[in-house]
């Protein structure tokens, strides 16, 4: 199910009085949609390709939250903008990374120790997110309790079939190979049940530039072990990764999407299609096949 992108609180409400709600970014938005089908209209505050971490919301967002029924986030600090959501809203709210076992960020960053919010990228991780969304609709709206548990299952049996796909899509990657070098921290839920090790230019999509240290550390990284390719995340720039293929002899291999899903036209219109894209473009890079 394709996300579109902000809507207006306020004229779904005009337009079928259905019950609002709110995430705050489009990967969840996705899932949401995904477990509610029709019966409550699903809005992200983040637009399709936008980078959430340093989002800052406008007027109309905070009017959106506070016409929302419920709103879903992420946590484990990803949505470091979110407690004005909270202070707004009217409704209720479900934080969706409650149940899963964190990960710490490390490389004695400002970060370090803190959790890595980006669990969504384990289809484990996931089936949680989808549970915890069934629970938060089932709250809100206890008549449809019924449709909400039945979609909740097919989704997490689709996911479990997804989960199966990437690990195939990997499974030809040579041992000495498996390392996965990207911009952002954002891969280490993924890099973990995939038995690829981790390495990336910042912990956080706060810098975006790459420090001279961080990009000397990461061209370390990749011509000690030979990687033969990294990548950067879609929300932000690669420049610095390009960078460190030149100073490495790797090549730049390929654009990963984390963040955000894309326009229902794009090559991410849903969470699904992230995965099994991000899954192809890993493989492909790692092996020396197309990214394309």
């Amino acid at each position: 199910m394709a996300v579109s992108g902000c809507a207006n609180a306020e004229d779904l409400r005009a337009k079928d009085g259905r019950l609002i709600v709110l995430t705050t970014f489009t990967v969840i938005a996705d899932m949401t949609r995904e477990v509610a089908g029709d019966r409550v209209e699903v809005a992200s505050i983040t637009k399709p390709g936008a980078e959430i971490h340093g989002y800052e919301p406008t007027p109309s967002d905070l009017k959106k939250a506070a016409q929302a029924d419920l709103v879903l986030e992420n946590g484990l600090g990803l949505e470091r903008w979110f407690e004005q959501f909270i202070d707004r809203a009217s409704g209720e709210s479900a934080t969706l990374t409650e149940g899963v076992r964190s990960i710490p960020i490390g490389g004695g960053s400002e970060y370090e120790g803190k959790p890595n919010p980006h669990a969504w990228m384990s289809t484990d991780n996931a089936a949680i997110y989808v549970e915890n969304i069934r629970r938060a609709l089932t709250r809100l709206d206890p008549a449809g309790a019924d449709e909400y548990r039945r979609r909740a299952g097919d989704y997490t049996a689709r996911l479990a079939r997804v989960g199966r796909e990437v690990r195939t899509s990997l499974a030809a990657v040579p041992r000495d190979r498996r390392a996965l070098v990207t911009c952002e921290g954002a891969f280490s839920y993924l890099a973990r049940d995939l038995g690829l090790q981790e390495a990336y230019l910042w912990p956080v999509n706060a810098e975006q530039e790459g420090t001279p240290k961080q990009i000397a550390a990461t061209v370390e990284f990749v011509r000690d072990r030979d990687v033969p390719g990294v990548f950067c995340e879609s929300t932000v720039s690669p420049k610095a990764q390009e960078q460190v293929a030149r100073e490495s002899g790797s090549r730049f291999a390929g654009k990963l999407y984390v963040d955000s899903l894309s326009a229902a036209d794009g090559p991410v219109p849903t969470y699904l299609e992230l995965l099994r894209r991000d899954a192809r473009t890993i493989a492909a890079g790692l092996t020396g096949g197309s990214t394309r």
